[in-house]
């Protein structure tokens, strides 16, 4: 096959990991849009637009495999079509993880207000933020830009442990435990999807480099 298919196949690929990034993305800022205001029908669209990111995420793969079989690329194509495949699949849990906190929101229509809420913008902020620049990585072929991800999972990790703590000691109001422990479950929602992102940084790394490299236990579910 001439270099020239392959590279368009490389493309069209590239283009659908950043569509699927989008709503992705979309999908958490919705969330949270939604936890804050107790919008269930915000919610509720959120779940059911999930179905578009899980379709997209077989389409992903389906295209892989196809290149895999028409264009037998090597070396760094090669690596660069296993990476997209594994993207894809982080990419779909991710939005798994924003659906997750679309139906907290919907358990939660009849609770009174949390005000630990306050809490919560920085994780989603830093884990979109993430996932943007795990992508970036992945389209510009940097590793660079990968590695410096890797050493940011720790301050989302930390944001987490930090809201844990804070919402145990709240719950020492009985009537916080059930709100706070929805506030729990939200808060690990963005921690995993942060753990998420850095799956997708040690990809890139392997695509540019050819070596795999682990700051953290893989997600494996």
């Amino acid at each position: 096959m001439p270099r020239s298919v392959l590279e368009n196949e490389l493309t069209h690929m590239r283009d659908n990991i950043i569509k699927l990034t989008s709503l992705v993305n979309s999908a958490i800022e919705k969330a949270m849009t939604a936890l804050y205001e107790r919008n269930v029908e915000l919610a509720q669209e959120i779940a059911a637009a999930d179905e578009a990111i899980n379709l997209l995420r077989y389409e992903l793969e389906q295209e892989c495999l196809r290149v895999l079989a028409t264009q037998q690329p090597a070396a760094i194509d090669l690596r660069t079509v296993v990476t997209a495949m594994h993207l894809a699949v982080e990419l779909e849990r991710i939005g798994d993880h924003a659906a997750g906190i679309a139906r907290l929101v919907e358990r939660m229509e009849d609770e009174d207000e949390i005000e630990s809420l306050h809490k919560l913008p920085k994780m989603a902020k830093r884990a979109r933020a993430m996932i943007r620049q795990g992508i970036d990585a992945f389209v510009r072929n940097d590793a660079e830009m990968a590695y410096d991800l890797l050493n940011k999972d720790d301050k989302i990790d930390k944001q987490y442990s930090r809201l844990f703590r804070e919402t145990i000691q709240e719950m020492r109001d009985d009537a916080y435990i059930r709100r706070a422990t929805f506030l729990l479950w939200v808060g690990h929602n963005l921690e995993r999807i942060g753990d998420r992102a850095t799956n997708i940084a040690e990809r890139v790394i392997f695509m540019t480099t050819g070596e795999y490299v682990e700051i953290a236990s893989d997600l494996m579910d």
